[in-house]
C-alpha cells in the first residue's frame, strides 16, 4: 500500500472510533509495525495542520484521536448550541491538582493534604470524567485509588501527566509559607 492509502485508513479509523485509539491497535489494524504506524499518523497530522482542514490529530498518552481544531469551535456552537462547559471551582482545581500529581491517590490522602472533606469534589471530578477509579489500595477497607483520565489530558492540553509543570524548591517553600500564614490567620480569629 502507498502512504496515502495508509493515511486514509488511519483517518477512517480515528474518525469512526471517535475516542482515542492506541498506537498498537492502529498498527495491528494496518498490519504494520508501531514505528511505521507512528510515522503515518505523524504524516497525516502534519497534512491536517498544514492544510485548511478543520480537523487535527492529537496524541494522548500513546493514543491518537481526531478532533476539531479550536479555530472552528464557533461554527460548531452555531450548529449544535454551546456544549455544557463544566466549571472548575478552586476546590475542584485544588483536588484535581492533588490527584494529577499524587496519583494513584485515595480520597483520605486527598483530604489529609487539603485538610477538609473532599467527597463532593471527588464525585464531581468523576462526573466530569477528569478522574476515575484506577484500582484499590491493598489496605483495610480497600479504599479506591483515583487517577486522571484522557479527558483530563485533553482538557489541559498535555500528552501525558509527565508534561505537567513542575515546581522548583523555591516555589514549594513559598507555598508552604503562604499555607502556614493562612493557618495562623485562622487560628488568630
Amino acid at each position: 500500500m502507498k502512504i496515502e492509502e495508509y493515511e486514509a485508513a488511519v483517518e477512517a479509523i480515528l474518525f469512526a472510533m471517535g475516542d482515542s485509539v492506541e498506537l498498537s491497535r492502529i498498527a495491528a489494524a494496518l498490519e504494520i509495525s508501531e514505528a511505521d504506524a507512528k510515522r503515518i499518523i505523524q504524516s497525516l497530522s502534519d497534512r491536517c495542520s498544514a492544510s485548511s482542514s478543520g480537523l487535527q490529530i492529537i496524541e494522548l498518552d500513546g493514543s491518537y484521536q481526531m478532533c476539531t481544531k479550536v479555530s472552528q469551535y464557533e461554527y460548531l456552537i452555531r450548529i449544535a448550541k454551546q456544549p455544557k462547559r463544566h466549571v472548575l471551582t478552586d476546590v475542584l482545581l485544588e483536588t484535581l491538582s492533588i490527584v494529577a500529581y499524587k496519583q494513584p491517590v485515595t480520597r483520605v490522602e486527598i483530604e489529609k493534604i487539603r485538610g477538609v472533606s473532599c467527597e463532593h469534589a471527588v464525585n464531581r471530578l468523576v462526573e466530569y470524567n477528569l478522574i476515575r477509579e484506577v484500582g484499590r489500595l491493598d489496605a483495610p477497607g480497600r479504599p479506591i485509588l483515583f487517577g486522571t483520565t484522557e479527558e483530563f489530558l485533553r482538557c489541559f492540553g498535555v500528552q501525558s501527566t509527565d508534561d505537567l509543570p513542575t515546581l522548583d524548591a523555591e516555589q514549594v517553600e513559598e507555598f508552604k509559607q503562604e499555607a502556614q500564614e493562612e493557618v495562623q490567620l485562622k487560628l488568630n480569629l
